[in-house]
């Protein structure tokens, strides 16, 4: 597909979902990058996961942008706020949106169903009907690698039929994916959709396994291995994310007109995920040796005494795989950091944040 391409410089670009995990990491890439304009950082640092984490990343930005030549601006708000996002658009006139802000956890959407649907679907909604009435270049939005659900053939190609969620949150996901075809379609906004697998990373969401395991087993506690350790997972390291969602931002889906004389949707939907699936005992094993190293464990740690094998969670599935080639086709980029250098990270920063 071809793109229109876009200068960052000079422009407002609205991150939502800043400063989460994903978004404090770009705004912090655009800090670096950008020679001007301004980064607006929106988020409602709700209490899903320890608050004081998000506090700890905002803290970096603010620190970054004090020698960015680039300005930044922090917004404290929810998405279902339309009054408030559309006071955002209209006051700072974004020319790129990223909408990272969403209710995220496949297990935590089978018991709180309401938070998923104000954020994931009012929240994105009031982001394209502002889009909708504001010269925006760009629509960038996260989706998910849950939209795949229970799919048997790997691996994931975004040409695959993902018409059977195991979740809701897949569900909203999904959702968040033809709501965007639509506005595309009736509006010509140019939107394109990622689809994230499993990122992991330094400063990370507490309630993913890599995370949640090291605070487990660092307070002596048995972690519980789901489906008898049989997943694979592909796993992506978050500056892998970044890169990817950073080149994206630049090329837009080019507008056109089909035959009809209506415009054809400038819409696009691409994976981003590291391609090499690994087994989840393979990489628990590796997430160990690391804390090791990292001094978070001591040497000695009994392992094998702290794993509890169990079977499969509701909502959850045996395998994640990206098909990347478009990605790698259309802008030049496959994630590339391996599993041992990215929990290496991970396990450093831990040691640092949690244990000096």
């Amino acid at each position: 597909m071809s793109k229109a391409l876009i200068d960052i410089n000079n422009k407002t670009i609205l991150v939502t979902g800043s400063p989460g995990f994903i978004g404090a990491n770009l705004v912090l890439r655009l800090l670096k990058e950008m020679s001007s304009g301004t980064v607006i950082s929106f988020d409602s640092m709700n209490d899903y996961y320890d608050p004081q984490l998000k506090e700890y990343r905002l803290s970096l930005i603010e620190e970054a942008a004090r020698t960015s030549a680039a300005k930044h601006v922090f917004i404290r708000g929810n998405l279902a706020d339309k009054a408030l996002v559309d006071k955002v658009f209209a006051d700072y006139k974004p020319a790129v949106v990223v909408n990272l802000a969403a209710q995220a956890g496949v297990r935590y959407s089978i018991e709180h169903p309401d938070v998923y649907i104000e954020s994931n679907l009012i929240g994105f909604f009031n982001i394209l009907e502002a889009c909708r009435y504001n010269p925006v270049e760009h629509l960038v939005y996260a989706s998910s690698s849950s939209v795949y659900g229970g799919n048997k053939k790997v691996p994931f190609s975004v040409d695959d039929k993902v018409d059977n969620p195991v979740s809701l949150y897949a569900a909203t996901k999904k959702s968040n994916e033809l709501l965007a075809h639509s506005y595309s379609k009736l509006y010509n906004i140019p939107s394109t959709g990622l689809r994230f697998f499993t990122v992991y990373g330094p400063a990370g969401r507490p309630d993913m396994f890599y995370f949640s395991a090291t605070q487990k087993l660092s307070r002596g506690e048995k972690i519980q291995i789901f489906n008898y350790g049989n997943c694979m997972r592909d796993f992506t390291y978050v500056e892998d994310i970044v890169e990817g969602v950073f080149r994206v931002m630049q090329g837009a889906p080019q507008k056109a007109v089909g035959e009809d004389g209506l415009p054809l949707p400038p819409y696009a939907v691409y994976n981003i995920g590291g391609g090499t699936p690994e087994n989840l005992l393979d990489y628990i094993s590796i997430l160990q040796e690391e804390l090791v190293r990292a001094g978070v464990l001591p040497e000695d740690y009994d392992f094998e005494g702290h794993r509890e094998l169990v079977g499969m969670q509701p909502g959850d599935v045996p395998v994640t795989y990206a098909d990347s080639e478009a990605l790698e086709r259309d802008y030049g980029f496959t994630p590339k950091i391996n599993v041992r250098s990215g929990l290496r990270a991970f396990a450093e920063w831990y040691k640092e944040y949690y244990c000096d």
